[in-house]
């Protein structure tokens, strides 16, 4: 008895793990559906994604058949109204000299006939060796080459996941390379220095600036980025965090920013005249640890006198994340990835004998901050396709006959803000346009066609000419001046809202953008006047 005992024992402690394990497979099943009406839709969302970027592509390649075979039709068309004109012509001369070998008076016919002889000749030479072959074939000679992509067509399968690597650490913010400039802001982090788990990727994710929720602003491997566009006089939390295939890390540690405060403000306070970095104030809820480190004033002023020297356009780099472009109401966020670091020479300041790292405890000093004004240049990104630019996005033309319009890549919210454009070359017609758009606006109208955009239309400019445009969203009204004098009071009134630099052009008008000026003595004396 006392054997059987035991061994029911061990049987009941089998039949119950065996109970568990049957409960464990039931769940396994429900899971098993759930994942695979997941995959399913991530699968479908994938293969949608390619036919669209198939249908783009096809819509291009449309379009330039549709423009080979209007070419054609057009020399065709011109050559058949040549040949006729001609064709009458020869015609016409034919009939004449008919006309003068019915002559009879041989005196008469003498008088006339050299020159005739002479005209035949003349005439006969015209329609010389060339002149009768078409100008134009009726073949297109366009291929399409779609035999590599077929190919991947076919290559498409799924790639089996490999074992799991560990989830990587959270990133490290690189204090010394982080800094802020007129609006824009650049973040610099690197993995810790230990870490061996491999990284595919970053996430930064910044604030809307008002303490609100946090949204990714880019996605990919580079280690610094640029963020353009923000409010000027606005403060912005920014965090990061790395991913792989085995899933995402914890965030880094909050960083607080603080962004300049537009053109024309100054601002004397111990912690304001730092144009960088602020403390977060103290939050007992938050288990993010803010780092309290402020850019010193020369790290703004090596920002905007060397530039990042080069520009990366940021492609998909993660599943079902992209490039990402934030627009809200009065909100946008353009992106770019610089390839190169700031100069290490503007990265280990000391000021007064105080290291840079204890810079912090150096704020009880009162440090007057210089005159921020917005430097910034046309936008690519957004201009319409048939814009040219040049002279490093500061000037631009078109290859149309037909208006199109190119933003500027600051847009402004707040503030008060100048800008001029110089017209370096003009033909008269038609007139191009100048003022500000939303993002929005339509791009291949004449500006202020459409109710986004503000503009004027000047027909008195002339090659030389400057034009000057005064935002001031503080008074929400928008100024002009051409040559220093001033068109007129205010142009336009109550203007609320996010707006960009704009500019409507043909190929007839090119203009160069100069950014980055102060409010000139006749628009401040103006506006003073009551």
């Amino acid at each position: 008895q006392s054997q059987l005992s035991q061994a029911l024992n061990g049987l009941s402690d089998r039949a119950k793990e065996a109970k568990e394990f049957l409960v464990q497979l039931r769940n396994m099943v429900q899971q098993i559906q759930e994942n695979s009406v997941e995959f399913e839709a991530c699968l479908v969302a994938q293969c949608d994604a390619l036919i669209d970027a198939l249908n783009r592509r096809k819509a291009q390649l449309l379009s330039r058949v549709n423009k080979e075979h209007e070419h054609k039709l057009k020399v065709v068309r011109d050559q058949i109204s040549h040949c006729t004109v001609k064709l009458r012509q020869t015609t016409g001369l034919m009939e004449y000299c008919l006309e003068v070998i019915k002559e009879n008076d041989p005196s008469g016919f003498l008088q006339i006939s050299d020159a005739l002889i002479r005209r035949v000749h003349l005439t006969e030479d015209q329609w010389g060796k060339g002149t009768l072959t078409p100008r134009m074939t009726t073949d297109f000679d366009l291929n399409l080459d779609n035999a590599p992509l077929l190919q991947s067509i076919h290559q498409l399968d799924f790639v089996q996941m490999k074992v799991s690597s560990p989830v990587p650490a959270p990133p490290i913010l690189q204090l010394e390379e982080c800094c802020t400039h007129n609006n824009s802001a650049t973040l610099s982090w690197k993995q810790p220095p230990l870490s061996t788990v491999q990284v595919e990727g970053y996430i930064l994710e910044l604030d809307d600036g008002n303490g609100g929720q946090f949204r990714e602003v880019y996605v990919g491997k580079e280690t610094m980025c640029t963020v353009d566009g923000l409010h000027f006089n606005s403060t912005y939390s920014a965090r990061v965090k790395a991913f792989n295939k085995t899933g995402v890390s914890p965030y880094s540690k909050t960083l607080v920013l603080q962004t300049s405060e537009g053109t024309g403000q100054q601002a004397s306070s111990p912690m304001r005249g730092w144009p960088g970095l602020l403390p977060k104030p103290e939050d007992t809820q938050s288990e993010e640890q803010t780092l309290p480190f402020p850019v010193p004033l020369e790290r703004s002023q090596l920002r905007r006198m060397s530039p990042f020297s080069s520009t990366l356009n940021l492609q998909p780099s993660f599943p079902g994340r992209s490039y990402f472009e934030l627009r809200s109401s009065a909100h946008q966020l353009s992106l770019h990835s610089s390839l190169q670091s700031l100069n290490s020479a503007g990265c280990n300041f000391e000021t007064q004998g105080t290291p840079y790292s204890q810079l912090g405890k150096a704020l009880s000093v009162d440090i007057k901050k210089m005159v921020a004004v917005a430097w910034f240049s046309f936008d690519p990104a957004s201009a319409h396709a048939d814009i040219i630019f040049s002279n490093d996005n500061l000037t631009v033309t078109c290859n149309s006959y037909d208006d199109r319009v190119v933003l500027g890549k600051t847009g402004f919210s707040k503030g008060l803000h100048y800008w001029e454009l110089s017209i370096d070359r003009y033909d008269n017609h038609p007139d191009p346009a100048f003022g500000v758009a939303r993002i929005d606006v339509l791009k291949d109208a004449m500006l202020g066609k459409d109710d986004k955009a503000w503009a004027i239309t000047e027909g008195g400019i002339t090659k030389g000419a400057t034009v000057g445009v005064l935002l001031d969203l503080t008074r929400r009204t928008l100024t002009f001046s051409i040559n220093e004098d001033q068109q007129g009071p205010v142009a336009f009134e109550n203007l609320e809202g996010l707006f960009f630099p704009a500019v409507s052009l043909n190929r007839n008008v090119q203009v160069t953008l100069h950014t980055g000026l102060p409010v000139p003595e006749f628009y401040a004396s103006r506006s003073a006047m009551p």
